[in-house]
């Protein structure tokens, strides 16, 4: 078939999704989302003030980890226009969660998930694939000397305690663009934003807790918030086929061969924010997290007809698919995840 066929088949695709209804908003379960994870996260920070100093407090920083990771599963809604109809209802509602409680610059966030959006696994273009740590592609291996490049050998293996370090580096990057880049959006309310909750977060902690404990409820914090939205993201793409540079793909295959569904369940659902479904998400990005299940079913069965590789997998065999792929982009070895839809069209 080619690829401007595709492109018609995409468009049935995306009418026969809308007349479903299934780009509709879900106010009810948006609006019981986000009033229950603030009161969740307001009854864990009285929690901190009534409990003594002691060792449990940790467990409350680890549980706050989780809540602001559903906050920042929700100000990414937000942010790709699903929860209300109003684009700047979304985008205030995805800047305040993110910049006033989670801790991090919606502008920044927005033009990197906007380019990755649209360019997901290609080099030079997904900002995702691109690591000073990590070698995501053959090509950056191919370009690793010395002592990195023997690490980047065994760089499956300490892959999830990188993890760990995610949620620290999402913060010093965004503040870091706030400062730096020469046009920035709403640059001094994000400023002030994240000032003031970094500043009410830490005031807190230091006030009530002795200074050691306050220092481990921070880095536990930090720590479970980059591991869980880290690992969330890590395992749609990681593994997947990636995209030489310059090469162009129809938007149908390039959204669905470049990224893995994770099986759904209770644990699933908790953990990965409705970002299990990434195929559907990347298709129809506007489509609310209630609706993703259904639409599952029409990606699946108009990949099938036209022959389109849809992966899925659980989220154990996707976390082991990931290990694997980045200890043998390290070791430099391609065969396995050569795309054959790239090799036909680099021939």
């Amino acid at each position: 078939m080619a690829a401007n066929q595709y492109v018609e088949t995409y468009r049935q695709l995306s009418q026969a999704v809308h007349d479903a209804g299934l780009i509709r908003r879900c106010y009810g379960f948006y609006g019981a989302m986000i009033i229950g994870w603030l009161l969740a996260l307001a009854a864990l920070l009285v929690a901190v003030v009534l409990l003594s100093d002691a060792w449990y407090q940790l467990i409350i920083a680890a549980l706050i980890g989780l809540v602001l990771t559903q906050l920042a599963f929700l100000s990414h809604e937000a942010a790709h226009q699903q929860i209300f109809s109003s684009r700047g209802w979304n985008e205030w509602t995805a800047r305040i969660l993110s910049g006033l409680f989670v801790g991090v610059s919606y502008g920044w966030w927005m033009a990197k998930h906007n380019t990755h959006h649209a360019h997901p696994n290609q080099e030079g273009a997904d900002p995702d694939v691109k690591s000073t740590v990590l070698a995501f592609t053959p090509d950056a291996s191919d370009q690793r000397r010395g002592l990195r490049a023997k690490l980047a050998k065994h760089q499956g293996t300490y892959f999830v305690p990188l993890l760990l370090f995610e949620g620290l580096n999402l913060h010093y990057a965004s503040v870091k663009m706030l400062f730096t880049e020469p046009h920035v959006a709403f640059r001094f309310t994000e400023i002030a934003l994240i000032a003031t909750r970094h500043t009410a977060f830490l005031t807190l902690l230091f006030s009530v807790l002795p200074a050691g404990l306050a220092f481990g409820f921070v880095g536990i914090q930090v720590s479970v918030f980059g591991f869980l939205l880290g690992g969330a993201f890590a395992l749609n793409h990681i593994g997947m086929p990636t995209v030489p540079e310059g090469i162009r793909v129809d938007f149908l295959r390039r959204q669905v061969n470049m990224s893995r569904n994770i099986q759904n369940g209770p644990m699933v659902r908790l953990l990965m924010g409705g970002l299990q479904y990434q195929i559907e998400h990347h298709l129809f990005p506007v489509a609310p997290r209630p609706r993703l299940r259904t639409l599952r079913k029409f990606v699946r069965e108009h990949c099938s007809r036209h022959e389109i590789g849809y992966t899925e997998r659980s989220m154990t065999e996707a976390f082991f698919t990931v290990v694997k792929y980045l200890n043998q982009v390290g070791m430099k070895n391609r065969d396995p995840y050569v795309c054959p839809l790239v090799q036909r069209y680099r021939g």
